[in-house]
């Protein structure tokens, strides 16, 4: 790894413990939400905010933005983090999570929150708006980038597969999907509500270019949006500036991460968290993520 990409990858590692770090001074407020969801997909939205987006954060409405879906409404708390992290947010009003008059709702509401693109509390919507949004800004000879982000437990919507097919079908190589899978939904483990798995090849037969990394390992998320700025931009590009395949980076990820008292927890969709457990978990967050750095200085 040379010294930039080392550089690169520190800075993402940092903005994710932030985003951890601000995911749970809000659940705190309300000593309980979807914390463990926050958690496990903290890399990714540091990835996508700290490195990837192009947004102003002053105007989060600009024309010449990248879209981020978060069809996952109940992951607004991790959102919220990364738009806090952004600059998007002001770090202070994240003390107003869940609150009466809030502008930052416990699920995710476009017509409150700066940034917040969708509304996406009902599941398996993300991906449909996506495929429609990337028509219309390909009409307009706009070429932002949507990022669409999506669970595991979605897979299990016949919504999410339609607009897979369509988004290939039109070739809307300026889709990227971003897929947590945690492994776990609201009725139990995803394998046991209904099985996705072989799921890499279910994206790729519906004509998606498919990539699944750890996605708590920062430097391969980095390696996963790489690979898909070359196919759409780089030199050799092949799908002809995003007339191409659409993409998909399949994330394997851990409910909690981060904080082992949290990744241990078998009820873990919907996080109830004793008063004095949060001092716990803050600890624990702040002490892996001196353990990582110090580890990555000694190499």
């Amino acid at each position: 790894m040379t010294p930039q990409q080392q550089t690169r990858q520190a800075a993402v590692e940092a903005a994710a413990y932030r985003i951890r770090q601000h995911a749970l001074a809000m659940g705190e407020v309300q000593g309980q939400g979807y914390v463990g969801q926050a958690l496990g997909a903290a890399d990714i939205l540091a990835a996508v905010y700290a490195d990837q987006l192009a947004f102003r954060a002053e105007d989060p409405a600009w024309d010449g933005r990248d879209r981020f879906l978060l069809s996952t409404g109940h992951y607004a708390i991790g959102l919220y983090a990364a738009l806090a992290e952004a600059g998007i947010v002001p770090v202070e009003e994240l003390e107003t999570y869940g609150s009466d008059d809030s502008r930052l709702p416990m699920s995710g509401m476009s017509t409150y929150t700066p940034g917040m693109e969708i509304s996406g509390g009902s599941l398996g919507h993300g991906l449909t708006i996506a495929v429609g949004l990337a028509l219309g800004l390909r009409a307009r000879g706009n070429p932002a980038r949507i990022v669409n982000f999506l669970s595991d437990g979605e897979l299990d919507e016949g919504s999410t597969w339609e607009a897979a097919m369509g988004a290939a079908h039109h070739r809307l190589g300026r889709i990227i999907a971003v897929v947590d899978i945690n492994a776990l939904q609201a009725d139990g483990p995803t394998a046991g509500v209904l099985r996705t798995e072989p799921v890499a090849e279910k994206w790729a037969a519906c004509g998606w270019h498919v990539q699944r990394v750890d996605g708590n390992d920062v430097g391969a998320l980095l390696g996963a949006f790489d690979a898909i700025a070359a196919r759409i931009e780089g030199p050799e590009a092949v799908d002809d500036g995003g007339h191409g395949a659409p993409s998909v980076i399949l994330c394997d990820t851990k409910v909690g991460r981060g904080v082992p008292l949290l990744e241990e927890r078998e009820k873990a969709h919907f996080m109830r968290i004793e008063e004095h457990e949060w001092a716990v978990c803050q600890e624990q967050l702040t002490a892996g993520y001196a353990e990582q750095t110090r580890e990555k200085v000694a190499l």
